[in-house]
């Protein structure tokens, strides 16, 4: 079995966007919201739901940015002030071990290798199996409901 490391977005690519009036915000295809419940809006930067009467940005987001054929983007949520989370080797918050979620394994080419789907109490388990693979460069945790972009796995570093 093979360790690996989750790396949450980098909280400097949305920032500024929070300075932004609606109708800016509106132009981009972005939504603030003040959440009003805390179980549907996990934060792709803090890895974390988001507290009732928070402020959130829904926004979309290229979060596979390769030349192959799955290059993709879609929907995220991101909290006011989230600082980005630094999940230790192995360790898996409870945004992703608490909900039904979709692995999807590709190559150092971009292309998908495996996908698959997992409760998140099993995500770490099939991680470190599929870190087992050289043909594995790194994974992408989705929602699997809703289909957002949760986080990105690599292997850990010996």
């Amino acid at each position: 079995m093979t360790a690996f490391r989750l790396y949450a977005l980098d909280a400097s690519l949305f920032a500024p966007l929070f300075a932004l009036d609606d109708a800016a915000l509106g132009a981009r295809g972005i939504v603030r919201r003040i959440v009003a419940s805390e179980r549907g809006t996990p934060c792709r930067v803090s890895l974390e739901n988001a507290r009732i009467g928070e402020e959130v940005l829904l926004l979309p987001f290229e979060h596979h940015a390769v030349a192959s054929p799955y290059r993709a983007s879609g929907p995220i949520f991101v909290r006011r002030g989230a600082a980005t989370a630094r999940p230790e080797v192995d360790e898996v918050p409870p945004c992703v071990s608490t909900r039904l979620m979709s692995l999807r394994a590709y190559d150092a080419a971009g292309m998908m290798v495996e996908a698959v789907v997992r409760e998140g109490r099993d995500v770490a388990a099939w991680l470190r199996q599929a870190f087992g693979d050289p043909a594995v460069a790194y994974v992408h945790l989705h929602s699997a409901r809703h289909g957002c972009y949760s986080c990105r796995a690599e292997r850990a570093a010996p």
